[in-house]
């Protein structure tokens, strides 16, 4: 494997600091939407993923803290996509990087139909390229409609399309295994670091209502969860605006930042 993790940064170094790790796809081609929407009033630090067959949650937690501290990064809050909810509890677990609030976008502590995602992988380990090629090709097609409301998020659906070779497909199967293998209910259950989650209302992939029911029950840190009605599993992308001022609600972030200032690593 050549690639590393990757991270590139948008907004003032003086502001809050949020750090968007991306779902299953593993990079940020699909957030641009919601980062149109910060209109720089945090630091927005985006991460994507190498193309790893070997990497363990840890490991996922432990490339996330050398490439921040790379960066200068020492504390911020998480904002964990779909399956980057299991690498955010690895992180909290870690303890090494000051964690100062957690988001979860259509994540989950353990995920609540663990069958689910071994068919899912199993379905996925069988399906031709040429037949993922196809499928992301309509995709691309249905695009402009589902992203009507980010033209940001439909601009980027060529780099998405572009990223998914094989050795992409086998990473993100390789993710689903380490779904369906971690439990990271103890560390949840016992976090001091304040919890919010948001999803959209048609979300088939990550049932919120057992997700919302389990927080309130299990987890003392939890504070708030939204559902965002119109949106779907992709939450962050198709109701960027709703996302955004929500989760700048709990980030307590009010007033807009001037001259903004980004760079990329």
């Amino acid at each position: 494997m050549t690639e590393k993790l990757q991270i590139r940064i948008h907004g003032p170094a003086a502001a809050k600091t949020l750090i968007y790790l991306p779902g299953l796809h593993g990079d940020w081609t699909l957030i641009g939407g919601f980062r149109n929407a910060l209109r720089n009033r945090v630091r927005f630090v985006e991460t994507t993923y190498p193309r790893t067959l070997a990497w363990s949650l840890d490991d996922y937690a432990a490339g996330i803290e050398a490439g921040l501290e790379s960066a200068g990064i020492t504390s911020g809050w998480l904002l964990g996509e779909s399956f980057a909810s299991q690498v955010v509890w690895a992180l909290a677990a870690r303890k090494r990087f000051n964690i100062e609030g957690i988001v979860l976008a259509g994540g989950f502590v353990r995920y609540p139909i663990r069958a689910g995602v071994q068919l899912v992988e199993w379905i996925g380990g069988r399906i031709s390229l040429r037949l993922i090629v196809a499928v992301l090709f309509g995709y691309s097609k249905i695009a402009r409609w589902r992203f009507r409301n980010s033209p940001a998020t439909a601009a980027s659906i060529q780099e998405f399309i572009d990223r998914r070779t094989e050795l992409d497909r086998q990473a993100a199967m390789h993710r689903l295994r380490l779904i369906a293998a971690n439990n990271p209910c103890a560390v949840a259950s016992k976090t001091q670091i304040p919890v919010y989650a948001i999803s959209g209302f048609m979300d088939p992939v990550v049932p919120w209502f057992f997700v919302r029911r389990w927080l309130r029950r299990n987890c003392p840190a939890f504070k708030e969860y939204r559902v965002v009605r119109g949106a779907d599993h992709n939450v962050l992308s198709t109701a960027p605006r709703p996302s955004t001022e929500q989760i700048l609600r709990w980030m307590q972030v009010e007033r807009s930042v001037e001259n903004p200032a980004s760079r990329g690593t």
